[in-house]
C-alpha cells in the first residue's frame, strides 16, 4: 500500500482526498505548528511514495536517495518551485508537480493589499493611532501617495501579474511592463499593457510590482543600480521570491529616499529579514501570506492530492513539470 507524507499542517480538504484515496493509516501528517526539522523531513520520507512538500521545505537529491527508489511524485504545494531540484528528481524517475492557477486570484488581492498600504501608509497610521499619538485632523497627517491614476509597472506577466493587472484598471491606471515572454497583441489589448524594456520600466512606474519566477536571470534582479534607476517617489511590491531582490540595496534605496516605500511579502533568507530592511518606518511587511486565504490554500491542496492520487494510480498528472519521466514511472 501506497504511504504519503505530508511535512506541514496543510488545510484539510487535500488530507481528506488522500486519506480517502490511500487509507487514513497511510496518510502521515505533520501537525506541528512551525516547520519541520531537516532531520525529522528525511526521517519522514524514508519508505513513502509520494511527499506533499511546501515552498520552505528543500527537496534535493539527498532527501530523494532517503526517500528510497519507491518515491513516485513530488507534489509541491504551490505554483513557485525552486525548493525542488527538478533535475535531480528526473534522474530518479521521480515525477515533479506543482498548483499553478489557484493561487492567482489570492496572490494578485495581497499584493494590491501592498499597493494601498505602502502608498497610503495605513500600516504607520495604524500604529500611530494605537499608541495614542492622534489628538485631531491635520492636513499635513501621514500623507501618502495616490494610486488611482498613476503608472503601474510590473516585472512578469504571467498569470499572477495578468491578475494584479486586471485589478489595476478600476484605479484608472495606465499599465506598463517586462517579461521574459512578450504577451500577444490581443491580450496586450485586453489587459491595455504597453510592453516596454527594464529600463523604461524602471524610469516610468509610479508603482512597481513584481511577478517573476525565481531564475538564475532574476536573482537579484533588483539592486542598486535599479532603485537608483527608479522615481523617488515609487512604490515598490515584491510578492514573488525573496532572492529576485537585494534586501540590502532595498534598505539603502529606502532609508536614503531613492524610492518613497516598499511592500514585501517575501524575503531573500525567509523568516529572516535584513536588519536595515526593519528599520525602514517606510515598507510594509508580511509573512509571506499570497496565497493565505481559507479558500485558496484549500484548493491548493485539493490539487497536490489531485496530483499524487493520479500519479499513484498509473495516471498522467495534470501539473506535470518533468513529463520526460512519466514512461518510466507509469510504466508505458
Amino acid at each position: 500500500m501506497h504511504k504519503i507524507f505530508v511535512p506541514h499542517n496543510i488545510t484539510d480538504p487535500g488530507v481528506e482526498q488522500l486519506q480517502e484515496a490511500f487509507g487514513v493509516e497511510n496518510v502521515r501528517v505533520y501537525r506541528e505548528e512551525g516547520a519541520i526539522s531537516r532531520e525529522l523531513l528525511l526521517e519522514g520520507v524514508v519508505g513513502v511514495s509520494a511527499l506533499l512538500p511546501i515552498q520552505t521545505e528543500r527537496v534535493d537529491g539527498e532527501l530523494l536517495d532517503a526517500a528510497g527508489p519507491q518515491l513516485k511524485v513530488v507534489a509541491n504545494h504551490g505554483v513557485g518551485y525552486d525548493n525542488i531540484d527538478v533535475e535531480a528528481a528526473t534522474a530518479r524517475n521521480v515525477v515533479v508537480t506543482n498548483t499553478p492557477g489557484v493561487v492567482s486570484g489570492a496572490t494578485a488581492d495581497l499584493t494590491w493589499s501592498l499597493i494601498l498600504s505602502a502608498a497610503r501608509r495605513t500600516c504607520e497610521a495604524d500604529r500611530y493611532v494605537r499608541e495614542g499619538k492622534w489628538n485631531g485632523i491635520s492636513v499635513r497627517l501621514l500623507n501618502g501617495t495616490d494610486v488611482h491614476g498613476k503608472t503601474l509597472g510590473i516585472f512578469g506577466l504571467g498569470s499572477i501579474g495578468q491578475a494584479v493587472a486586471r485589478r489595476s484598471k478600476g484605479f484608472d491606471m495606465p499599465l506598463i511592463y517586462h517579461s521574459r515572454n512578450r504577451l500577444d497583441a490581443a491580450l496586450e489589448r485586453d489587459l491595455g499593457a504597453r510592453y516596454v524594456d527594464k529600463a523604461t520600466l524602471l524610469a516610468e512606474s509610479d508603482i512597481l510590482s513584481l511577478h517573476c519566477p525565481l531564475t538564475p536571470e532574476t536573482t537579484r534582479a533588483f539592486g542598486e543600480a535599479e532603485f537608483c534607476a527608479m522615481k523617488s517617489s515609487a512604490v515598490f511590491i515584491n510578492t514573488t521570491r525573496g532572492p529576485v531582490v537585494d534586501e540590502a540595496a532595498l534598505a539603502h534605496a529606502l532609508l536614503n529616499g531613492e524610492i518613497a516605500c516598499a511592500g514585501l511579502d517575501v524575503f531573500e533568507a525567509e523568516p529572516k529579514i535584513h536588519p536595515d530592511l526593519l528599520r525602514c518606518e517606510n515598507a510594509v511587511f508580511m509573512p509571506h501570506l499570497g496565497s493565505a486565504s481559507h479558500e485558496t490554500r484549500g484548493k491548493m491542496g485539493q490539487m497536490a492530492a489531485v496530483n499524487i492520487i493520479a500519479c499513484l494510480n498509473g495516471q498522467v498528472q495534470p501539473n506535470c513539470l518533468n513529463k520526460e519521466v512519466l514512461g518510466a514511472v507509469l510504466g508505458g
